[in-house]
């Protein structure tokens, strides 16, 4: 079992920043991947970014491309996401996530495919 606790999150003025951070604790080990979701209010829980915690690969959602940057500590399994030039409709439930990837290089996106969540915090973004 993994256990992810998030941290950060709040409310921030449109083209503010925010920093959320998640610490996974348990089986953890570098063939896990680790990623952020996000769900909005009577939305489906979408993608936003992961990193493979074993050669640094990520991924993004289109829309937060070149505003949101995922990093990671291997050294105590956290994985932080910096979020910047925030705009409304990136106001949600944001999710921490875990999956056992045996190292593999591709990223799903799939919420299904993941196994361990956070409680969520929730960001919220003010026009």
């Amino acid at each position: 079992q993994v256990q992810l606790v998030e941290s950060g999150g709040g409310l921030v003025q449109a083209g503010g920043s925010l920093r959320l951070s998640c610490v996974a604790s348990g089986r953890t080990s570098s063939s896990y991947h680790m990623g952020w979701f996000r769900q909005a209010p009577e939305k489906e829980r979408e993608f936003v970014t992961a990193v493979t915690l074993s050669g640094g690969n990520t991924e993004y959602q289109d829309s937060v491309r070149g505003r949101f940057t995922i990093s990671k500590d291997n050294t105590n399994y956290t994985v932080s996401l910096q979020m910047n030039s925030l705009k409304p409709e990136d106001t949600a439930v944001y999710y921490c996530a875990a999956r056992y990837a045996l190292g593999a290089r591709y990223i799903s996106r799939q919420p299904s495919t993941w196994s361990y969540w956070g409680q969520g915090t929730q960001v919220t973004v003010s026009s």
